[in-house]
């Protein structure tokens, strides 16, 4: 009975839009013009917000901070307890938006990634941070030991042009020449956005070499550096170098930065604690003023002598004359820097890449037409230039100065620290994970086992989702912006909140 009112209803239906195809065509034909119309970007988009797992992918992204490009993970995770079976936890990726999860790159530099280098900048706030004042596993106690903000510099290679408050660059009363016509002096006044800063007067002159050099060696002249502390610690305690141990530690945390005439330089925390680190005071003796003294004279004797080559003769390395050590206090006190102002400087300038400060690049070179296509200054690109030329010397070959050339030669971490200083980045992230999940994670019982498997999926978006993430990326700092502003307002303006 019921099959005959379908098939005529059928039909009637079939004769209706038989009479209306032509403007059905028309409409979807209409549709489609208009998606032509827009761009890639739009176009992808609609597919986005069409997607029915697209409230979950907004969800991933959301907690990512809006990563700029995620590496996405396909796989599962299971906790449970290895002899009942029990399972505590698990989790899968088959239901996630194509079946794979997104994770932060956790770039340090702005320019690559800026969500995830400002979770690095915090993360290293707080790392520098507890090394001064404590926290993290670190005792309180730390504030009170001997601590200094040290500065450390290349030598001069050859006068650069420079910005002095309002004062001309380098003014000179007879207006000399060098041996290239070129004047020794400069009557301009810089500001800091001038395109001639950090230039050489004289690039036939600056000694293009002798930058590269330092630069291959800096990590080994930090490594003596350290060492003559030590030296010079003991030999003031009357102790052996190699007991020095049994009475003190050095630590340290230093990160390096790129000048203007784009030569490295380090600042650094160091601090005395007693033989078992943190949790122990050095000995009277160890005073702030002897730790002032310990740094002065090893950056006066430290130096690293390069292998000898007919292409460049020898080479002594060194510290520049450009000395800096001050105490630091817990609390702001005049010009003496304090514990905070340490560790937002050095948070604030480790997100920066070479290419954020006008001194290299971000990403490799494979040829000289690399380095004639590069879009950087002609300072540079004559440094990434004699890098090439001395990376091709078999005695420098160890030095790899051809695959460290976007860095003008130098190949070291931005930020190291000694093993006692403080935390660790893994250590930051896992506790922010766990505070994350929650109180989901069970009990230090050894019968409780997570067994995992996982696999690299891909990684970045499409150009709508790109489009999506930045928005998020967006609000994402924009919240932070206003919360941190709400808590300046309440330390300035509590009492009347």
């Amino acid at each position: 009975m019921s099959a005959e009112p379908r098939t005529i209803t059928a039909q009637a239906t079939n004769l209706s839009a038989g009479s209306s195809a032509p403007a059905g065509r028309s409409d979807a034909l209409a549709r489609e013009l208009r998606l032509q119309a827009l761009s890639e970007v739009d176009r992808d988009l609609i597919r986005l917000v069409n997607d029915p797992l697209f409230s979950r992918w907004k969800e991933q992204i959301k907690a990512i901070g809006g990563c700029a490009n995620p590496i996405y993970l396909s796989g599962s995770t299971v906790t449970r307890n290895a002899v009942t079976g029990e399972v505590f936890s698990s989790y899968s990726t088959d239901g996630e938006p194509g079946e794979r999860l997104a994770v932060r790159c956790r770039n340090r530099r702005a320019s690559v990634c800026e969500p995830c280098s400002r979770l690095h900048a915090g993360d290293t706030f707080q790392l520098i941070r507890a090394g001064l004042s404590g926290g993290k596993g670190v005792p309180d106690a730390v504030r009170d030991r001997p601590r200094l903000f040290v500065t450390l510099t290349a030598p001069s290679f050859g006068p650069v042009h420079r910005v002095l408050d309002g004062d001309r660059c380098r003014p000179r009363r007879d207006d000399p020449r060098c041996e290239h016509g070129l004047r020794l002096g400069c009557g301009l006044v810089h500001t800091e956005d001038d395109p001639l800063v950090g230039l050489p007067l004289c690039p036939d002159c600056y000694d293009y070499t002798g930058h590269v050099l330092w630069h291959a060696h800096a990590g080994r002249l930090w490594d003596r550096f350290t060492t003559a502390v030590r030296r010079h610690l003991a030999s003031a305690g009357g102790i052996p170098r190699s007991k020095l141990g049994e009475h003190l530690v050095v630590s340290f945390a230093k990160v390096a930065e790129f000048q203007r005439r784009a030569a490295i330089h380090f600042h650094a925390v160091v601090r005395l604690d007693g033989p078992d680190g943190p949790a122990s005071s050095a000995p009277d003796w160890a005073s702030e003023d002897l730790l002032l003294d310990a740094v002065e004279h090893a950056a006066a004797s430290s130096f690293v002598t390069v292998p000898d080559s007919g292409a460049y003769g020898t080479e002594r390395v060194g510290w520049g004359e450009q000395f800096d050590a001050h105490p630091i206090r817990p609390l702001p006190d005049s010009d003496i820097p304090s514990d905070a102002a340490v560790a937002g400087y050095v948070a604030k300038y480790v997100t920066k890449g070479a290419a954020d400060t006008a001194a290299g690049l971000d990403y490799r070179v494979t040829s000289l037409e690399d380095i004639r296509a590069a879009v950087v200054n002609s300072h540079v690109r004559a440094l990434m230039g004699t890098c090439w030329r001395l990376g091709g010397l078999a005695e420098l070959e160890h030095l790899r100065l051809r695959a460290w050339a976007h860095g003008l030669g130098y190949r070291g971490h931005i930020l190291t620290k000694s093993r006692r200083y403080s935390t660790t980045y893994g250590a930051l992230r896992e506790e922010r994970a766990d505070h994350r999940r929650g109180d989901t994670k069970p009990g230090d019982d050894p019968n409780t086992v997570t067994e995992s498997a996982w696999r690299y999926a891909g990684s970045g978006y499409t150009p709508g989702a790109a489009e999506f993430a930045a928005g998020i990326a967006e609000s994402h700092a924009q919240s932070l912006q206003l919360a941190k502003e709400a808590r300046e307002d309440a330390q300035q303006w509590g009492e009347w909140l």
